[in-house]
């Protein structure tokens, strides 16, 4: 009887083949990448017209003047930003709420929410901008607030977001299976108490990231509030500085701005995404 040699590890050998396949597949990428960006790059600097986008938009000297006065004004956005981000949270989950409701009594509520829903989603952000940051003025309200084209431009994209984030919630709260709802019913719970700690937190988590992707947005559209005369904005002061001498190097600093925060959120995105399919 001949002796058998050993038997092949199956699985090593899977491991090795994996291995093999997944070096492959890094090498392709990165020969892929080197060509894609190097041909784009030699296209770019090659082009007759190079020398004077170079000039007027990476101009490095244009750069360091223009750069602080520009993150000054980036500050201003973020401010705006955040606070706009926490009164959006908080109203769309209201409206949310009360379009969920089922009470009778409060369907001219339901119906209020419903129109503000489909109104402010339905006119564009920079056409809000316009409407609030003009026409309040327009009323000769006293001075205060409702003239401060900070806040009317504030007052302008929460109405816009607010619209958008409570349907976020609304799907977020269609989403929890009515079996949550009805075992905190039968363990004692009244109807608030399980909205509250049962299905509330749930729909919050299942919409975590499309309510990021809003935030995202949000964050960029808060350029929008130079056009009603804001003037400390970052976008707006790029704008002056280009103005002045025609070289639009200011504004790459302020779009440079933008990408430091919303591609940081964007990568937070995908990994929450990664981590939920997971």
């Amino acid at each position: 009887m001949e002796a058998t040699g050993p038997r092949p590890d199956r699985r090593a050998e899977r491991a090795a083949a994996k291995r093999r396949r997944d070096r492959r597949g890094l090498a392709i990428a990165a020969v892929s990448t080197v060509i894609v960006i190097g041909g784009l790059a030699t296209l770019i600097l090659t082009s007759p017209g190079w020398p004077d986008v170079r000039d007027t938009f990476f101009n490095a000297t244009v750069f360091k003047e223009s750069f602080p006065d520009v993150a000054k004004g980036f500050w201003l956005d973020i401010r705006i930003f955040i606070v706009v981000e926490l009164v959006v949270l908080v109203l769309g989950l209201i409206v949310a709420l009360i379009r969920a409701t089922t009470l009778p009594a409060l369907f001219p509520l339901r119906l209020l929410a419903v129109v503000y829903a489909d109104i402010f989603r339905g006119i564009p952000v920079v056409l809000l901008v316009y409407l609030v940051g003009f026409g309040i003025p327009a009323l000769d309200p006293p001075e205060g607030l409702l003239t401060n084209e900070v806040f009317l431009g504030g007052m302008a994209l929460t109405l816009s977001y607010g619209a958008y984030v409570s349907e976020v919630y609304r799907a977020g709260l269609r989403s929890v299976h009515p079996g949550q709802r009805e075992a905190a019913l039968a363990v004692g719970l009244t109807e608030q108490q399980t909205m509250r700690h049962v299905v509330v937190p749930q729909a919050v988590r299942n919409v975590g990231p499309p309510l990021l992707n809003d935030f995202i947005s949000l964050q960029k559209d808060v350029a929008l509030i130079s056009i009603i005369g804001v003037s400390a904005e970052a976008f707006r002061i790029a704008q002056i500085q280009s103005s002045t001498d025609f070289n639009y190097t200011p504004l790459l600093c302020a779009a440079l701005l933008y990408l430091a925060v919303t591609v940081p959120l964007a990568r937070m995105l995908d990994r929450w995404d990664r981590g939920r399919v997971r």
